[in-house]
């Protein structure tokens, strides 16, 4: 059965690896092919070409539009008509997502993950919390490090993931299972690393997407069928 997807995203933001893309122009009466700058929104377009059929992609908002001057109620009806029939929400995490000088409230992001999370009542029907993936994009020299780590251990291969740059609501919903279970590893200062899935919002890297995309979305969906394991935060702050 297909899974109806939201994928919320920086439509923006050209700080993610180059997909080698062209359109055509017309120069005095000339066509020719014309290189364009790689967007978050172009990976989009590579999304519902990996998806299967039967999956209908619904996208966020363009953010060329100011939230600044939006109420509360006038965000939540924007978006709130497209999630509630939603089941999955895909959030590609990228390099340059997150606008540093502005606030949270006032970016498209935040908003789209807390009405994944929360429950919607609508025309007598209501809606459960979404699950959520998060595919990390390449950046600009094809690496993930920016967020993800592997091998940041000699010892056990564990992986890191660099949670500081995200979204409060993005770094809430990870590592917030109530029962960790950890590795037996003692080369860590600190806590140990965790096992299993820890996450409620699971990270994976597009290379690793792109290949299984099905993959990934059922273990987003096996995570939200064990919802009240984790300890959930549906709020922007």
């Amino acid at each position: 059965m297909g899974k109806k997807i939201f994928v919320s995203y920086k439509y923006s933001d050209a700080q993610v690896q180059d997909l080698d893309l062209y359109e055509v122009v017309d120069f005095w009466g000339t066509k020719r092919q014309q290189k364009i700058q790689t967007t978050a929104r172009h990976y989009v377009d590579e999304l519902e070409t990996l998806l299967e059929e039967e999956d209908h992609i619904y996208k966020g908002e363009d953010d060329g539009e100011d939230m600044s001057t939006l109420e509360d109620s006038t965000i939540g009806s924007k978006l709130g008509d497209k999630i509630f029939d939603s089941s999955v929400t895909i959030v590609l995490v990228s390099k340059g997502m997150k606008e540093v000088y502005s606030s949270e409230k006032d970016q498209w992001i935040p908003w789209e993950i807390s009405y994944s999370l929360k429950e919607q009542s609508r025309e007598g029907g209501r809606s459960k919390t979404n699950a959520v993936l998060a595919v990390v994009l390449p950046d600009q020299l094809g690496s993930y490090e920016y967020y993800i780590k592997d091998n940041s251990c000699p010892y056990c291969n564990c992986r890191t993931l660099k949670t500081d740059f995200l979204f409060q609501i993005l770094r809430d919903n990870m590592f917030n299972i109530k029962n960790p279970v950890f590795t037996e590893c003692d080369n860590h200062i600190g806590n140990k690393p965790y096992q299993g899935y820890s996450s409620f919002i699971h990270s994976v890297k597009w290379s690793d997407f792109s290949n299984n995309p099905s993959k990934y979305i059922d273990i987003a969906i096996d995570i939200r069928a064990k919802i009240n394991e984790y300890e959930i935060t549906k709020t922007v702050k």
